[in-house]
């Protein structure tokens, strides 16, 4: 088991999506730890890129995309659901990589609860496969919101760790939820993995 070191993620946004395939996001909280197998991850890279956050140049919101590489990115989408990137690349230089949906690793019993809280539904009825599909499900899951913006994925509670889990066949598509960029194939997914999001889950 080990924490991702900075220079992971100090590298081209591409490959940092690609490898973060296969790694674990984990939250220890005082409820208890919650870890997800990373299988759906999205880049989202500069200025240039009309879907990123930094397209309009650099704001107090967007701000952490300027940081460190391995700094989490939390951010309110559509004033629901709470999203968690890692931030990539060189200080200074706007990328990140959204992470999508996990399959459930540890805490499971946690997740279920935190999902049900405040739905009127039973724990027991989520299936294992949904309890993390989708970047704002899998933050409920793991207890993530708006003040874990900016914490370390290096070095705080909230990590991304290489457990040393089988390499997975990894797809590149279209990325999803957005109506700007799509022409951009920077989506990676586990190919076969039950808690893909999206209509097309890419099962073999």
């Amino acid at each position: 088991m080990k924490t991702l070191p900075r220079s992971f993620y100090s590298r081209p946004t591409l490959d940092v999506a690609r490898d973060l395939i296969g790694k674990v996001l984990v939250h220890h909280t005082s409820a208890g730890a919650a870890s997800g197998v990373i299988v759906e991850t999205e880049a989202y890279i500069g200025e240039s890129d009309p879907a990123c956050h930094a397209a309009p140049g650099r704001t107090p919101r967007n701000a952490p995309l300027y940081g460190r590489p391995g700094i989490a990115y939390v951010y309110l989408n559509y004033g629901i659901h709470y999203l968690v990137n890692a931030v990539t690349e060189s200080e200074g230089s706007p990328a990140a990589v959204l992470i999508r949906a996990l399959e459930p690793f540890e805490g499971e019993t946690l997740m279920r609860r935190r999902r049900a809280r405040g739905t009127g539904r039973r724990t027991g009825t989520f299936a294992s496969a949904d309890l993390c599909r989708g970047p704002g499900n899998l933050t409920r899951a793991l207890g993530i919101s708006l003040r874990h913006n900016t914490l370390d994925l290096t070095s705080s509670a909230l990590r991304i760790e290489d457990r040393g889990l089988p390499p997975r066949d990894v797809a590149w598509t279209p990325r999803i939820g957005i109506n700007v960029g799509v022409e951009s194939q920077w989506r990676c997914i586990a190919v076969g993995s039950p808690a893909l999001s999206g209509v097309k889950r890419y099962l073999k």
